[in-house]
């Protein structure tokens, strides 16, 4: 385990388990200590399923390639089933992999996952560098394909954020997926007005939430008046397709930064509207995000 510190910010993050933050602090300027990340008290990081806290990365792709199946529509080929839900593979293999400590100080570390064997194709090195400054931390990430061939690939980042019965979300988006059965898209949308969260509503509905956004602006804003906390949540460019998710009653909600939709890794109507990247042989796809705490 690794502890970060900065300012009136810490995290602690557990390379031997996926490479996940499993937990990040503010102290704000009245004393009290925030947690910015859903972190249950006593929870360990496992790599038996994904862990419902923290933040860690999302490689070779993300979200979920049904049914086993990558097809970006040129190449086409099975990746291990890992759901433990089974139907398929859920957030690629780097929230499963024990990842190596390339350099580390207070508030700084680098750490790199790499998989150079396994029964398909996919053969990449992704380093995620972790920075602490006295106003938020930064998560830069970077998958280079190692493979002979060209392949396809996506990156994100899976931040797990607290929610009370008075959050709200604020942020807008040009358009999403429309989703059928077990999160498969049909087809996308035009959102208007921004989609769902541009006028900052109540998070909770007592359902479960379940988005994948299209055109997102790159910010968005978790506000709790009942704790006086609001985390603002920034993105670059290439990570611009977001899934929000919760489940009905859920102490959490999920603003995962991605470079592609949910299903496109399997699924033609998904990759339609937001495709994985195809990188030639040594080609790296970049991206960055930041969480960051402001008292209200």
């Amino acid at each position: 385990m690794l502890t970060l510190t900065a300012g009136p910010l810490s995290a602690r993050i557990h390379p031997e388990a996926g490479g996940i933050i499993a937990a990040l602090d503010w102290r704000g300027r009245d004393g009290r200590l925030h947690k910015l990340l859903h972190s249950p008290d006593g929870a360990v990081p496992s790599t038996a399923a994904p862990n419902m806290m923290g933040s860690w990365v999302m490689a070779p792709f993300a979200n979920r390639a049904f049914d086993g199946i990558v097809d970006d529509g040129t190449t086409r080929f099975s990746v291990p089933d890992n759901n433990p839900r089974g139907g398929g593979n859920i957030h690629g293999f780097g929230w499963q992999s024990a990842w190596a400590i390339l350099g580390h100080t207070a508030g700084h570390t680098v750490l790199e996952h790499r998989r150079s064997e396994g029964p398909d194709p996919y053969r990449y090195r992704v380093k995620q560098e972790i920075g602490l400054d006295d106003a938020g931390m930064t998560v830069k990430l970077a998958i280079t394909n190692e493979a002979d061939r060209v392949l396809p690939y996506g990156i994100g980042h899976h931040p797990w954020f607290p929610c009370a019965a008075d959050t709200r979300l604020g942020m807008t988006a040009r358009g999403a997926l429309v989703f059928g059965e077990a999160f498969r898209a049909t087809g996308s949308k035009p959102l208007a007005e921004g989609g769902p969260y541009a006028g900052k509503p109540v998070f909770a509905t007592g359902r479960e939430t379940a988005w994948s956004f299209l055109g997102w602006d790159g910010t968005a804003r978790i506000e709790t008046p009942s704790t006086g906390l609001a985390i603002v949540l920034t993105a670059s460019k290439s990570l611009r397709c977001p899934v929000v998710w919760a489940p009905a009653g859920a102490e959490f909600l999920c603003i995962e930064p991605q470079s592609h939709a949910i299903g496109s890794p399997s699924e033609a109507p998904a990759r339609q509207a937001a495709p994985l990247k195809r990188l030639q042989p040594g080609e790296t796809l970049e991206g960055w995000l930041r969480i960051a705490p402001e008292a209200i």
